[in-house]
């Protein structure tokens, strides 16, 4: 193996350009290499589409990525070289009062450590942790598994969410992570009603098990809400959107929700202080409550990420629809435009072939 790979860099301007780099080393004698074959992009990596963000020049992103194990630390027991992957790459400091609880996805340090390793999807080789690469069953293809961090950040909003049979679930935003939302919802016993603006994931969400399917540019979004919870409102709302949309989709999804029931946050904000206007009377007089969503770490005893490739392997999640196109990490910067273009492109899960 050389001592050079092939990654894709952050440019100043905020696209990408590839670049030959240092391969990644075992740093410690638990860590081990992969070879990465398919990385996916997310809505957190097209909010920084064509930024200027001075800390990311010339870094290496991406966080959703299966592959092949290539090297293993000598203290490394449970994986070897030609080992399937999926690699998990919410990585916390290991020494801070959340990472020694297993509540590493709040770890304070998680984005310097994460990016400074893990985290760096887009290139040939990656290095980290040996516990945070999981085996990959013989039927679950790379592309398939590169979906699981995407399941993994909703399997985390259920857990916190408490949804129990029955309940009526509302969903905002029908991307990756509102199609992986949705897909745990209805595995929990839910009825879950979705919005969208983009009919092509609407109809994939149709496919996928919603109840409702509702595009809230041609309908009214509350009056379906009602009809769908007899006048009550949701039990749960998941608001999955996050980025620059929040500042409507919070305000939605607070009026979708019924007296007593909780608004998850799993879309993620932009950085910095956002000024969101909220009915905070109804909140308080209706205790609604709102629960921020992080990422994922355990449930219980369990990975997160390891439940949903276990659900994926046994079918009960469906990635296989989620991946709508797939180009060569050579033309990056064409996948990117491709998936931040969704009304126009139908994208929905972009998969990014890295070798």
């Amino acid at each position: 193996m050389d001592d050079k790979m092939k990654a894709a860099l952050k440019t100043p301007k905020g696209d990408f350009s590839l670049s030959e780099v240092q391969l990644p080393e075992l740093q410690k004698p638990d860590w081990v290499i992969a070879r990465v074959r398919v990385a996916g992009i997310c809505g957190t990596d097209l909010r920084h589409w064509k930024k200027e963000d001075p800390h990311l020049e010339c870094k290496i992103m991406g966080h959703e990525l299966a592959g092949e194990i290539v090297s293993v630390g000598p203290e490394v027991k449970d994986l070897q070289p030609g080992d399937r992957v999926v690699v998990e790459t919410v990585l916390g400091d290991d020494t801070c009062e959340w990472c020694n609880i297993q509540q590493y996805n709040l770890c304070p340090d998680l984005y310097k450590v994460r990016m400074e390793t893990i985290s760096q999807a887009f290139a040939q080789y990656v290095s980290g942790p040996a516990k945070k690469f999981y085996k990959l069953p013989d039927h679950v293809s790379y592309e398939e598994a590169a979906l699981l961090d995407t399941f993994s950040v909703g399997l985390h909003a259920i857990q916190l969410s408490g949804i129990k049979l029955n309940d009526k679930v509302a969903i905002i935003g029908s991307g990756s992570i509102g199609l992986g939302q949705l897909q745990l919802a209805k595995a929990s016993g839910a009825d879950a009603i979705i919005f969208d603006i983009v009919d092509s994931s609407l109809e994939l969400a149709k496919e996928l098990g919603a109840d409702v399917v509702v595009n809230t540019k041609k309908e009214n979004a509350y009056s379906k809400l009602l009809e769908f919870t007899d006048n009550r409102g949701a039990d749960i709302t998941f608001e999955c959107a996050g980025g620059s949309a929040m500042e409507m989709t919070l305000k939605e999804a607070v009026s979708f929700t019924r007296i007593g029931g909780k608004v998850l946050i799993v879309g993620g904000f932009d950085p910095g202080i956002t000024r969101i206007g909220l009915e905070w009377q109804r909140i308080q007089m209706g205790e609604i409550k709102l629960i921020p969503s992080a990422s994922y770490s355990y449930w219980d005893i369990y990975p997160e990420m390891k439940i949903c490739l276990d659900l994926l392997a046994k079918g009960k999640l469906n990635a296989k629809k989620m991946i709508s196109h797939r180009f060569p990490i050579e033309e990056i910067n064409k996948a990117f435009e491709t998936a931040r273009d969704k009304e126009n492109t139908g994208a929905l899960f972009v998969a990014l072939n890295v070798t």
